[in-house]
């Protein structure tokens, strides 16, 4: 299976398994520019150069040598899953992407059809009841996860544990997890123990947050998404990320950890 998601800088400095919607964009730029100088011009997830990159065949046998020598330090990001669900309704399900189209072409119109959800009509725009549409893609997402259902689960929507786990199932080890609620020092942290060929200045670094403007605001605070059902099917998804990454299921206004990673744990509950 290899290590998919995975990324290393070219340097062979560093590793890092990508999360999708957290903080992903901003880290491969740092990445990137801790190399080169320089960020790359556009998504740096479309970058076919300056990065290796799983997805890239020619950079398949450099990172695995790298996990399995254990050359370089490996690290990912993790988010609160209130937050991080949230985000990929509103960028992936009602806006439009960077390529001027719906996200998976036909993905919208089966959540409007199958789902009943609204997603702010044909540019992510207008008026709509948010909340009903929400909890309604959580319906959504419980049935591709559970049962695989109308389709497999999306990348940005499946859980982080099952993303920071295929990297530990297939041999390698994370020298450190820290949280997007907390980044400069988690990202910080990572940094002082690299040391890259190009000094990182993190106040000077801005934030690369690819999906901003591409859907619509999100109109009402985090908590007013999720009631009590609400919250009963993002646990049933999403138990692992709340234990493991130390996040607060009871009370989904707060954003922030209630204690700290435990790397020991996370591979011990992940690696098989």
């Amino acid at each position: 299976m290899g290590f998919p998601g995975t990324w290393m800088t070219e340097s062979g400095s560093v590793l890092y398994r990508v999360v999708p919607k957290c903080a992903c964009s901003t880290i491969g730029q740092i990445l990137y520019h801790s190399d080169h100088g320089r960020f790359y011009e556009g998504d740096i997830h479309d970058a076919t150069e300056g990065l290796h990159k799983w997805a890239q065949a020619a950079s398949q046998p450099v990172i695995e040598a790298a996990v399995r020598d254990r050359s370089a330090p490996a690290f990912t990001c993790v988010r609160n899953p209130y937050t991080r669900l949230l985000s990929s309704f509103f960028d992936k399900v009602c806006g439009i992407q960077r390529n001027g189209n719906r996200y998976r072409g036909n993905l919208v119109p089966l959540l409007i059809q199958k789902y009943g959800i609204e997603v702010g009509g044909p540019d992510g725009k207008e008026a709509f009841d948010q909340i009903r549409s929400f909890r309604r893609f959580l319906l959504f997402v419980r049935d591709t996860i559970r049962w695989r259902r109308p389709m497999e689960p999306d990348i940005h929507w499946s859980a982080m544990s099952g993303h920071v786990g295929t990297f530990i199932a297939n041999g390698g080890r994370y020298d450190s997890i820290f949280w997007t609620e907390d980044f400069n020092t988690g990202m910080q942290a990572v940094l002082d123990r690299i040391a890259p060929p190009v000094p990182v200045d993190l106040a000077q670094i801005p934030r690369f947050n690819e999906s901003e403007g591409h859907g619509p605001k999100r109109a009402h605070p985090v908590e007013a998404y999720f009631d009590d059902l609400s919250m009963h099917l993002v646990y049933e998804i999403y138990k692992r990320d709340f234990q493991l990454f130390r996040y607060d299921f009871e009370n989904p206004a707060n954003k922030l950890p209630v204690g700290e990673i435990d790397l020991d744990e996370v591979h011990a509950k992940l690696g098989d």
